[in-house]
């Protein structure tokens, strides 16, 4: 199968025994799949980023970061619904068991390009929001040095958009970075992206 995109209506199990043999990746909502496109140097370099300080940061511990091609299952109500995070942390005992994909984030880190920003803004977290387990959603911009973090509150998610000095600081995890680790190896030019 090369691509799920055109098919009708898909169960979870179709979807994901689809998405082993398929050439392209697929988000999978209520039912429905949708083609993921390829993401740019600057949206790859900032994932590698965050991974391997994330990953550094927690080696030893019960939690583990994922990159790009882990799925994370968020089920709301009756719908079910999967997605690639760019970069995710859970601390789950129950993730560490599953291998096809996850359902507990901690952390949850989308990379922004001129293609994602609306959904990864509006719809997608919409859906991470219904994750109980999800403390924080950082939106990095693959464009311009922007950052912002959102952190769940008791009375709904607050947002804290990072000054350009500011360090990046993840209480969830208890990490911290300046702001250069992030973008190292970044370089910024006025052509529009064209990645997922």
């Amino acid at each position: 199968m090369s691509n799920l995109a055109g098919l009708p209506y898909l169960t979870l199990e179709d979807y994901l025994a689809g998405e082993e043999t398929s050439d392209v990746k697929h988000e999978y909502i209520a039912g429905e799949v949708f083609a993921i496109a390829g993401a740019s140097e600057e949206h790859v370099t900032i994932s590698g980023n965050i991974f391997a300080m994330l990953r550094a940061h927690v080696r030893g511990s019960d939690c583990r970061v994922y990159i790009t091609d882990m799925k994370l299952l968020v089920a709301i109500e009756a719908a079910e619904n999967v997605f690639y995070p760019d970069v995710f942390v859970t601390c789950s005992p129950a993730d560490a068991a599953e291998r096809k994909l996850k359902r507990d984030p901690t952390l949850i880190v989308e990379v922004l390009s001129e293609s994602t920003e609306a959904y990864d803004r509006g719809a997608k977290f919409a859906h991470y929001r219904q994750l109980e387990s999800l403390r924080e959603y950082v939106l990095i911009d693959s464009r311009s040095r922007s950052i912002e973090v959102f952190r769940r509150r008791d009375q709904g998610w607050l947002l804290c958009p990072l000054v350009p000095e500011a360090p990046l600081m993840l209480e969830s995890l208890e990490f911290s970075c300046e702001q250069d680790a992030v973008y190292e190896d970044v370089i910024f030019n006025s052509r529009e992206t064209d990645d997922g």
